[in-house]
């Protein structure tokens, strides 16, 4: 074999090398199936907790604004009561005076399950 026959042969040794070291580190430096689903799996988690979060801060907003109600609702009640007493007052007043109260307007529809009057 001559020296050009050498140099041909070793430059496609080193070639066909060059090529199978090209492929096998393009292959251990592909990401696997399994790499994939773990990502996967760690953007979803991520969501959810972000959505977690998101869900917490909506139910704590929700529960101060049924706390607000509830103490409107209280002190509804309370004026309610104290409305009716003063108009039990009066009408007894005007009684013992030897007259007559004025009759009250119809109760309104959506009322009716609220009051429970006797005057």
């Amino acid at each position: 074999m001559s020296v050009e026959m050498w140099t041909a042969v070793s430059s496609g040794v080193v070639g066909v090398a060059s090529a199978a070291a090209a492929v096998w580190s393009g292959r251990a430096a592909r990401r696997t199936r399994r790499d994939h689903r773990r990502d996967d799996f760690t953007v979803v988690t991520d969501r959810m907790e972000k959505e977690i979060n998101r869900q917490g801060l909506k139910i704590t907003e929700l529960e101060e604004t049924s706390d607000r109600q509830d103490k409107r609702l209280e002190g509804a009640g309370v004026a309610i009561s104290y409305l009716i007493e003063r108009v039990r007052g009066l009408t007894s007043w005007v009684r013992a005076a030897g007259l007559e109260p004025p009759a009250a307007p119809p109760v309104p529809e959506r009322a009716r399950e609220f009051i429970h009057h006797d005057v």
